[in-house]
């Protein structure tokens, strides 16, 4: 059975092995798949493992070979479940890879706007302490995290690992979640109430129609000066526009961002120019350790639809 990987690089930029994969079937490996490229690529193929390249009904309707579409990452937005349920297409996914990760990406984020590592260590690099008048100095102020309210919207298992270690470093954590959950990890609260009290904001709910764009001027403007925004889950949950006014005229104090509305990002996105705004190239998942589970499980998707044991199927 012909497999085809059509965007490889990112999940295995050559650290990895295919062979697990390479035992069940022909496999062809593509590290970047253009969309006229798709049909071609994918003519021939019962299986196609895909991350960020869209399988719209389209194109389902030109693959008529098709069998399953193992989409290796957590969010399957890329794929137009219906129609291929309609097509008889199993389709897979990775839940749960990047929980580790992910979290400990959002600490690494709020760790270097608290105390400013990155930028010390890039004074001393440049002459800075060997010049400096006292036996010590820091470019900004650093601000302890322990008694700060940490605000979570979104209560999955990265949710729930940022809360834990968010109480490690002496935290108050208030989550937001449309689901019950524990109260041991924190307090629940409802949106409104989070953003106005937290000290931090991270956001890890998945990107729906009700909630596109729903972080926008109005409910910044309930934040504290002094806050921060994190968010490691997805671009469009923030009106960019009115974040990048936000942070331009002192609404909060700063933001993280390791997502934004379109990647790799244009130019004039608002959000690269803004002030007191980091921003990493959507890498929190990257860990050689997310990548092998990945691999790991997307082999296991595989190798149980191919027994007629499917695991992991969203439609």
């Amino acid at each position: 059975m012909k497999m085809v990987v059509t965007d490889g690089y990112t999940m295995n930029p050559g650290d990895l092995s295919w062979e697990a994969l390479a035992a069940l079937g022909e496999l062809q490996v593509y590290d970047r798949t253009k969309p006229d490229q798709i049909i071609d690529r994918c003519r021939n193929a019962a299986i196609v493992l895909t991350n960020k390249v869209p399988f719209s009904a389209v194109t389902l309707e030109q693959l008529p070979g098709l069998k399953m579409i193992a989409v290796t990452a957590t969010g399957y937005n890329i794929v137009d479940v219906g129609a291929a349920s309609a097509r008889g297409i199993v389709v897979s996914n990775v839940p749960g890879y990047g929980t580790a990760s992910v979290a400990q990406h959002v600490f690494a984020l709020l760790l270097e706007l608290t105390n400013h590592v990155g930028k010390n260590a890039a004074s001393v690099a440049a002459g800075r302490w060997q010049a400096a008048s006292d036996w010590c100095y820091t470019e900004s102020p650093v601000t302890e995290l322990a008694g700060k309210t940490f605000g979570i919207v979104g209560f999955g298992n990265i949710g729930q690992q940022v809360a834990i270690i968010a109480k490690a470093f002496g935290m108050n954590v208030l989550y937001y979640t449309p689901r019950n959950k524990a109260p041991a990890y924190g307090q629940s609260v409802d949106v409104n109430t989070l953003f106005s009290s937290s000290d931090i904001v991270s956001l890890h709910c998945p990107l729906t129609s009700e909630n596109n764009a729903f972080v926008n001027a109005a409910l910044l403007k309930t934040m504290k000066p002094s806050s921060i925004l994190i968010n490691t889950a997805r671009g469009p949950l923030i009106n960019e526009a009115d974040l990048a006014d936000a942070l331009n005229n002192g609404v909060i104090k700063a933001a993280a961002l390791d997502v934004i509305s379109k990647e790799p990002p244009v130019d004039d996105n608002p959000l690269l120019h803004a002030k007191h705004c980091l921003v990493t190239p959507h890498n929190a998942w990257i860990s050689r350790e997310a990548r092998e589970r990945i691999m790991q499980v997307t082999t296991t998707n595989i190798a149980g639809f191919l027994a007629n044991k499917p695991v992991n199927i969203v439609n």
